[in-house]
């Protein structure tokens, strides 16, 4: 079994150059397929890895443990970032692709946030969808301009404002390029979402 096969996903290779591939992180209760679409809509042609995420709740895929809602086991964020890390490296050397810029929604966002504090190498940016801080501590790495969007619904009864603030000025201190945009909705996905994800990552990755 190969490293790449650690976790179930799906890879679609590079239909058209110009995007850099994605990394797709699905939210609770979904699985590898669930973002496959929302990634052809933001960058159509991208090369896409959509893995699985490996902790149950109830049989619904996460990507770590919970204690509560928007109560994480921080332990094992910490541990599942680095195997979700190593899971990416792997899937780079199998499928010969470049740093991804991970897509993740909830959950995934999530664990996309603890990669960034612990393991920003392995990405070429990140846009998080409905994210929260994912550890108590900052990251120690040096984010160095790594392009990183952030979008919150304002009525979001899951997220509190101040909690997506807080990660948004975390990871700026830290480095990162970051921009921040509060949509007029709740937690789930809406149209502006996708269009804010495609403008933003081809002017980030316009000269890439």
């Amino acid at each position: 079994m190969s490293e790449a096969a650690t976790f179930i996903h799906r890879f679609s290779p590079a239909g058209q150059a110009g995007h850099p591939p994605l990394l797709l992180l699905h939210g609770t209760g979904g699985n590898e397929n669930d973002l496959l679409p929302i990634g052809g809509m933001i960058a159509p042609g991208a090369a896409l890895l959509s893995p699985r995420g490996k902790v149950s709740e109830g049989g619904m895929p996460r990507f770590f443990r919970r204690l509560a809602e928007g109560v994480f086991d921080h332990e094992d964020v910490e541990r599942r970032a680095h195997e979700l890390a190593d899971f990416v490296v792997a899937a780079r050397a199998e499928y010969g692709i470049e740093a991804p810029v991970a897509i993740g929604f909830s959950n995934g966002a999530n664990i996309a946030a603890a990669l960034l504090y612990l393991r920003p190498e392995v990405l070429a940016g990140a846009i998080l969808f409905r994210a929260m801080v994912p550890l108590p501590s900052s990251p120690v790495q040096d984010l160095a301009g790594k392009p990183v969007l952030i979008t919150s619904g304002a009525a979001d009864p899951i997220i509190p404002a101040a909690n997506a603030a807080e990660l948004a000025g975390t990871l700026r201190t830290a480095g990162a390029n970051l921009r921040h945009e509060v949509l007029p909705t709740g937690h789930g996905l809406v149209r502006n979402d996708v269009d804010l994800a495609k403008e933003w990552l081809g002017d980030a990755f316009s000269n890439a």
